[in-house]
């Protein structure tokens, strides 16, 4: 890594790390700063996720793509060798999310939202389901 060419990569979430590779880039949305894209060399960056789609860029183009429930992204290290985590409470590897599944907690959020438009809680429920399915959409 020493090279310049990636950087390291890693998703931990209370029960696993989910992904811990070198990547060439990481897109995320943070709170208050938009969609923003890591490169090797970022400056160093701690920032609070909203609930998205977080996609990472392998050195071999693959794109890896995660659904996360908030939390935080941190970028540290040096112009040759970066590191960044994402630690979120709730967060799905793309191929790991059962969109039958997710679909029925979509409906039974957004019913629950139609019933009562002013709860918080539904109307992020349904945030969540959406973007999980946006995150298998492609696989």
């Amino acid at each position: 890594m020493a090279d310049g060419s990636g950087m390291r990569v890693e998703f931990v979430s209370p029960e696993e790390i989910l992904y811990s590779d070198v990547a060439v880039q990481l897109i995320t949305r943070t709170r208050g700063g938009g969609e923003i894209a890591f490169l090797t060399g970022h400056e160093p960056f701690i920032g609070s996720l909203l609930t998205c789609e977080v996609r990472v860029t392998e050195q071999s183009g693959d794109v890896k793509k995660f659904a996360v429930r908030g939390g935080f992204v941190s970028v540290t290290g040096t112009m040759s060798e970066t590191k960044i985590t994402v630690l979120s409470d709730a967060a799905s590897r793309s191929d790991q999310i059962d969109r039958a599944e997710v679909e029925v907690e979509l409906a039974a959020a957004t019913e629950a939202l139609a019933e009562n438009p002013d709860d918080p809680y539904a109307a992020a429920d349904v945030q969540w389901a959406e973007i999980r399915l946006s995150a298998v959409s492609d696989n």
